[in-house]
């Protein structure tokens, strides 16, 4: 791993970005938020009925220049930015249901987050973005963030192995089917 390398942590919301990331910033990683970012850069919207204010990440994207450094975009539209690597965390839907609802997300809301896990929605924006980065697929449902961390940062020494995303994205974790998830020990593949 360089000691100037720019990493996505995306997923959906409650599968553990937040956690991770915090992890990572007590090894000395320098954590950027894309909301944050989005405000700073004149790329967020107003608060909508649900709370949440959009990100316009395609302007981000344009406005945005990455420092230097090991830096980790927490978000989970991180993997639209200019990133060296992309983590994506997964996390079963049925404890990601019972997450945000003990964050207080309307059902509504709930149900919408819950059905992009289910279809693995980041897989489809990675290949409809035609995302080149390569691409770790991490298992959070269960994992302590210790090991979750220890995984990542392995990874990333070892200069971020990884097929395209195109076979990533067929080999992913199927919560449809509940197939078993090809890439619960350190990176596979």
């Amino acid at each position: 791993m360089t000691d100037d390398v720019v990493v996505a942590l995306t997923g959906t919301p409650g599968t553990g970005k937040t956690t991770l990331s915090e992890r990572f910033a007590h090894e000395g990683w320098q954590v950027l938020n894309v909301r944050e970012l989005a405000e700073v850069h004149g790329c967020l919207g107003e608060v909508e009925d649900d709370g949440a204010a959009p990100v316009d990440v395609h302007a981000l994207a344009e406005r945005w220049t990455p420092p230097s450094g090991r830096v980790l975009v927490d978000g989970h539209l991180s993997h639209l930015l200019d990133v060296d690597a992309v983590v994506l965390l997964r996390c079963h839907p049925d404890t990601l249901a019972a997450r945000l609802n003990e964050r207080g997300y309307d059902a509504a809301k709930v149900r919408a987050n819950v059905e992009w896990e289910m279809t693995s929605g980041h897989w489809a924006e990675l290949l409809e973005f035609e995302v080149e980065a390569p691409v770790l697929e991490v298992e959070t449902t269960d994992a302590p963030v210790d090991a979750l961390a220890e995984n990542v940062l392995a990874w990333l020494a070892e200069g971020c192995p990884s097929s395209s995303v195109e076979e990533r994205a067929i080999a992913a974790v199927d919560w449809l089917n509940e197939g078993t998830f090809p890439h619960n020990e350190v990176h596979k593949g």
